[in-house]
């Protein structure tokens, strides 16, 4: 699951990260199927968006912290923020194609 291009944030560099610009953010677990599904999505869309929308990942075993601040109780849970603030979610496994369509919107 690790991936030099979507970095993985714990609680320290969480709210750092989120902080200014577009930032997706995905809740994940090493042992959940759909997370290791979205992961190689998640990959691509952090290509495509380079530079425009910033991407990591939080593992929630992990991190339990910043998953009860955003009441992540299913996984996959993917938020994205603007400027720190929460303006989208997702939750469960999503196509590439709808969350790449979501995202372009929220630009």
């Amino acid at each position: 699951m690790k991936n030099d291009k979507v970095p993985e944030l714990t609680n320290g560099e969480f709210d750092e990260f989120i902080k200014k610009g577009i930032a997706f953010v995905d809740f994940f677990a090493e042992w959940c199927m759909p997370c290791l599904m979205m992961s190689p999505i998640i990959d691509e869309l952090n290509e495509k968006f380079e530079g425009k929308i910033k991407f990591a990942k939080v593992n929630v075993d992990d991190n339990r912290q910043i998953a009860q601040k955003f009441s992540i109780m299913s996984i996959p849970n993917m938020i994205v923020f603007k400027n720190g603030k929460k303006v989208e979610q997702f939750i469960g496994a999503v196509g590439q194609d709808e969350l790449e369509t979501k995202l372009k919107k929220l630009m």
